[in-house]
């Protein structure tokens, strides 16, 4: 089949040459999945990349056997197990840009997890909040950081230690090229500047917990890995993931960019699990139900 997104009825819904949303015809929508259904006997879904989207081709496809593939097989076990019945202590590991995009899933996790690193970007609205250190120029989530109060408060409620970076290679300006600096937490970061990696302190930090855990669930890199100057954190404490897997281990790297980081430092077969779904692992690790697997036939 040509590739189903060139149809608007696959989506639901598409862009104009202005960039104004334009929604599928109803009836469209259900000739294009009743023109689907008649191309088999039997509908198998291994795109699990797409399963938390409500496509046509993820859920409205009407044969009476519908089953998973291997992948999404493998992806849903590997997540089941993860959440709810790990091997403990279970650490989470969580990077990215901004608190609020990321406070369902922390509040999620932290009735599951024993222990929870919070890193990249959005740890400076933490350290900000909790801590009162000088973060200059980096990140702050204004939204996010009136979350952060009730957040620790469960994290204490539910006995989860909360791991935080203390010490940041800094940079003059968002660039690859910029200058360099580094900085902890009593010294702040200097004004005009902003931190856009870990230092090491940090990430001995990360390792004594990793250390400790025997499920480890990561999703968000700690640093901009994409920039060489600040992919030293990345780095480390993938090595440190890396390790952890060959001593056995449970490692599942959630998707996204912390899957592009396995790629990029071909270890991908290294570590127990590495998912093909960004935006899918992010909303399973939410609490929420794919709509692809539940389209799928329950026996």
């Amino acid at each position: 089949l040509e590739n189903l997104r060139f149809h608007i009825e696959e989506e639901g819904s598409s862009k104009d040459k202005d960039g104004n949303k334009v929604k599928a015809d109803k009836a469209d929508v259900e000739q294009f999945r009743k023109g689907l259904t008649a191309l088999g006997d039997v509908y198998v879904n291994d795109a699990f990349g797409t399963a938390h989207r409500a496509h046509s081709s993820m859920v409205g496809v009407d044969l009476p056997q519908k089953a998973s593939g291997f992948l999404v097989k493998k992806e849903l076990d590997y997540f089941a197990q993860a959440l709810e019945k790990p091997e403990r202590p279970f650490l989470a590991i969580l990077g990215g840009a901004k608190v609020s995009d990321k406070i369902q899933l922390i509040d999620n996790l932290l009735d599951k997890v024993n222990s929870l690193i919070i890193c990249g970007g959005m740890s400076f609205t933490f350290k900000k909040v909790l801590e009162n250190v000088n973060i200059a120029n980096s990140l702050f989530d204004e939204a996010g950081s009136k979350k952060v109060p009730e957040l620790m408060e469960k994290a204490k409620k539910n006995n989860v230690k909360i791991t935080l970076p203390c010490d940041y290679i800094t940079a003059g300006k968002f660039d690859a090229n910029a200058n360099t600096g580094t900085a902890d937490d009593k010294s702040g970061i200097p004004d005009g500047w902003m931190g856009l990696d870990c230092g090491e302190k940090s990430v001995q930090l990360y390792k004594q917990a990793i250390d400790e855990a025997k499920t480890i669930l990561w999703n968000g890199p700690p640093g901009v890995f994409e920039m060489e100057k600040f992919s030293g954190g990345t780095k480390a404490t993938m090595n440190c993931a890396v390790e952890a897997a060959q001593k056995g281990k449970i490692v599942i790297i959630g998707g996204g960019d912390t899957a592009t980081v396995a790629a990029n430092y071909g270890v991908e077969d290294k570590l127990s699990h590495v998912s093909t779904g960004g935006g899918a692992s992010l909303e399973l690790l939410e609490g929420k139900e794919l709509p692809g697997v539940a389209a799928l036939s329950s026996k």
